[in-house]
């Protein structure tokens, strides 16, 4: 097995168990240890790649896998998917089973009370992190804050903003 795939499944598998509150709460670390520590790829590439997993259905965490086979073909793809969802499986399987057995207790709500700003803070520095990578002039992070204020504020599809977004790139605007 080649180092590259050791390394792969030693990140993911850590990855796996940091993954508190969802998938893209990991997605500092990732991007951290794919571009900064083993330059496997660019911060332009994983956003890249980022934008290709969440545009396509399935899992949002599809990024994982893309990044797998981007490092290690076939192989890399096999390895990183292993290594996020298993250890991840597997001890949400063990931690339900507590949970459950636990929910009459009260240290269970002030937990679950104070988790939500720990995972809310993780999906922000996500966001902030994918947005930092793609926006490199003052007229991208304006579009980014108005697509961020109006799929807040706003029930407008998110689809039509990503379509918004396109035509926008699409005239050089913010380049």
């Amino acid at each position: 097995m080649s180092a590259t795939l050791v390394a792969l499944a030693a990140i993911f598998s850590q990855l796996s168990l940091l993954a508190f509150g969802g998938g893209n709460t990991i997605l500092p670390e990732m991007q951290r240890q794919v571009v900064e520590v083993h330059h496997w790829m660019t911060a332009s590439e994983f956003s890249a790649l980022f934008a290709l997993a969440q545009a396509a259905p399935g899992p949002n965490m599809m990024i994982v896998t893309l990044v797998g086979w981007h490092v290690a073909g076939w192989t890399g793809m096999l390895v990183t998917s292993v290594a996020k969802f298993g250890p991840s499986s597997l001890v949400t399987v063990a931690a339900l089973h507590a949970w459950d057995r636990f929910k009459d207790r009260p240290w269970r709500r002030i937990a679950q009370r104070g988790l939500v700003p720990v995972t809310a803070g993780l999906v922000a520095a996500s966001a902030l992190l994918i947005a930092r990578a793609c926006d490199p002039t003052w007229i991208a992070w304006a579009i980014t804050g108005v697509c961020a204020v109006l799929a807040l504020r706003t029930k407008i599809h998110p689809l039509w903003l990503l379509a918004a977004g396109s035509l926008i790139g699409l005239t050089g605007v913010g380049q």
